[in-house]
This record gives C-alpha cells, sequence and structure tokens, in this order.
C-alpha cells in the first residue's frame, strides 16, 4: 500500500515537475519566447516590417530585462513568435511559447489551462457606431452588430444584448480589418471590441468621420501575461519584474509610447499607482 501511494503521488507531481522549468530552461539557453497577437493594436500587433508592436511587446522587451538581471544573465535573446486567438493559450500550456504578451483577459475558464501574471492592463468592451446611427445600446433592437469570434467581448456583446433584451443580429469576423471594412460599407450598424482596440481603429480610418465610439462600457477587462500552470517560481519571477517595472514607471511610459497622446482611464490609472508589491 505504501509503494502503491508513493507511486501514485510521484505520478501525480509529475506534470508539475516537468511545468517547473521554466527558469531553468531560460536560464541555460541564454533564450525566453514570447507570443504575440499580430491583430490587436494598440496593445499587441505586427508592424510592416513583421516586427512585433503595442504596449504589451514594449513591456514584455523591458520585463526580458529584469529576467535576466534575476537570472544573473548578461545577454537575454528575446525571441517572439506570432499567435492568434485560436492557438495562444494551447502554446503556452505546452510550452512553446514561455510568456502570452498579448492582450489577454484574465478569467477563470482560461486560468483552466493557464496561469497569469498580475494585471499589466484594464480595459472594457463598447461599440462603435455609425455617426449617423443610433447613439445607444437600447436602440439596436433590429440591427446588425459585429463582433471578433471567440473572444470574451463575443461572450459580452450576447450576455449585454440578453440581459437587456435587445434583439439584435450578431455577425462575427475573423479580423478587425473585415468589420472594418463592413462598418464602411454599412452591412452593421456597430462594432464591439476593446475599447483600446476601437480608438486605435477609428483614429486610424480615413472614414472616421462616418463613425463615432459609445462612451460607455460594458464591462471592465483586466488583463495578464499568461504563462504555464503550475510553475510557481517562473510566475514570482514575472510578477517580480512587473511589480519594479510599475514602481519605476516604465508601465506607464509604456502606455504613453504605444497611445501617444490617449489619456490613461480611471481604472488604468488605479492600476499604474496600485500594482507595485512590496519586496
Amino acid at each position: 500500500m505504501r509503494v502503491f501511494l508513493a507511486l501514485l503521488i510521484a505520478t501525480l507531481m509529475m506534470p508539475l515537475a516537468s511545468q517547473a522549468q521554466t527558469l531553468e530552461r531560460i536560464k541555460s539557453s541564454g533564450e525566453i519566447k514570447f507570443g504575440y497577437r499580430t491583430d490587436a493594436a494598440p496593445l499587441s500587433f505586427e508592424n510592416d516590417a513583421g516586427r512585433p508592436q503595442g504596449y504589451s511587446p514594449i513591456v514584455c522587451f523591458a520585463l526580458a530585462e529584469r529576467l535576466g538581471a534575476q537570472l544573473g544573465l548578461e545577454n537575454l535573446d528575446v525571441v517572439f513568435e506570432r499567435v492568434d486567438t485560436a492557438n495562444r493559450f494551447d502554446k503556452v500550456a505546452s510550452g512553446e511559447i514561455d510568456l502570452l504578451c498579448g492582450a489577454s483577459t484574465i478569467t477563470l475558464s482560461r486560468r483552466e489551462i493557464v496561469d497569469f501574471s498580475v494585471p499589466t492592463y484594464v480595459d472594457g468592451t463598447t461599440v462603435l457606431l455609425q455617426r449617423d446611427g443610433v447613439s445607444g445600446l437600447s436602440e439596436l433592437s433590429g440591427k446588425k452588430v459585429g463582433v471578433r469570434g471567440d473572444t470574451t467581448t463575443e461572450q459580452a456583446l450576447n450576455n449585454s444584448l440578453q440581459a437587456d433584451a435587445i434583439d439584435a443580429e450578431v455577425i462575427t469576423f475573423s479580423d478587425h480589418g473585415a468589420a472594418m471594412t463592413a462598418m464602411e460599407n454599412r452591412e452593421i450598424d456597430g462594432y464591439f471590441a476593446d475599447q483600446s482596440i476601437l480608438i486605435n481603429l477609428f483614429i486610424n480610418n480615413p472614414k472616421r468621420d462616418q463613425f463615432k465610439i459609445f462612451e460607455g462600457i460594458l464591462t471592465v477587462e483586466k488583463h495578464g501575461f499568461a504563462m504555464a500552470r503550475g510553475d510557481t517560481d517562473f510566475r514570482l519571477a514575472v510578477d517580480t519584474a512587473l511589480s519594479d517595472l510599475f514602481q519605476d514607471g516604465s508601465m506607464a511610459l509604456a502606455f504613453e509610447k504605444a497611445l501617444p497622446g490617449a489619456e490613461a482611464g480611471g481604472a488604468l490609472e488605479a492600476l499604474f499607482l496600485l500594482s507595485p508589491t512590496l519586496p
């Protein structure tokens, strides 16, 4: 019985032991792998040269420097790999990437697959509307609205429509570009997405005079960097580095660089103020 129990405990501990090697692997290889989305500007996207850009990659570059210092590495190579909404968490869970530096809302269902760092950003779901169309959500009954499929935004939209008994037709899109084309052609009356993404789409659209952004938000969503479950040492190292970046103002500077001229909302200002943790 004792032998069987020992074998059972060892078997249960194997997944945790295999996951608890991230820092050792990084130190041994001198390399850290970040995943990033190419289509979530201004938080995470790819420029014309094929390089990662946006708030999250900016933070992760600084994070890599702090992690390298923690490990005693003078040089830590940073590798960015593209991910999408369908495979991003699987790549984290499988160990293909060490950290997901994208625009990922922290949810309990996602925490069944991956762990998250302390919150790195606060966003919210809102809607881009036709300027000469409806003025609020209550007027969307009988209208067509768009949303990116397989996202927390889609869930928030469906929940809000159901709660407020709004009978709108929901059309899902695979990318923001297709949705904006539909808005320009008046095929949909509104497009729901994270507030930061909609602001970026609005500012950079040559037909922006055709649109308006609804001032309210449906949700308040905390973003974090996803990592493999069970590796508490790596999570502590990441959270320690992020706390340092909050403390010295690097997180606020990353926001200013990613969204020049934009002002952080009250929730994000509170995050910048409250996130540093005492050593």
